[in-house]
């Protein structure tokens, strides 16, 4: 099992960062391979991913909701995975959004693309084009009372 650690400063506020992030049917505008997200109900998602041609689908359970502070969750089914995102206020309009994540690859190719770091640059990369997502943004969603769960 690998645990990855990213960290990224958005500038937006900790609710806006939040709430954006439990708009789980936005993550494929973000994160590279999502192909999909469904919300089954407030707490299971089935994903749909494709990374190295290799298709796979899973479903997860929010294990944790501390609204705009912190999300967690696990898969109950494919790829053995849990994670928790946090978002930090460091000002009213700043927020330190930072994912840890425990995965645990299944075949050969998931395995040789953790041992060479290639998981790591994915988190990474998802956490600062979800930077560039809610930065451009501007203010939508500005005025709007802040959802804990993204409905």
């Amino acid at each position: 099992m690998s645990t990855i650690t990213e960290s990224v400063d958005v500038e937006v506020p900790a609710a806006t960062a939040y709430e954006q992030w439990t708009r789980f049917e936005t993550f494929p505008s973000f994160m590279e391979g999502v192909e999909s997200v469904s919300r089954i109900d407030d707490t299971f998602t089935h994903w749909v991913t494709s990374i190295g041609g290799v298709t796979r689908e899973f479903d997860a359970a929010v294990t944790e909701l501390q609204p705009w502070e912190r999300v967690a969750w696990r898969s109950i089914s494919g790829p053995t995975h849990a994670g928790v995102i946090s978002f930090a206020p460091l000002d009213d309009d700043t927020t330190r959004v930072t994912a840890q994540m425990d995965i645990d690859p299944e075949g050969f190719a998931e395995n040789a693309a953790d041992k060479l770091g290639v998981l790591d640059r994915r988190v990474h990369g998802d956490l600062h084009r979800f930077k560039e997502f809610i930065e451009g943004r501007g203010d939508a969603g500005a005025g709007r009372e802040p959802d804990p769960l993204g409905f």
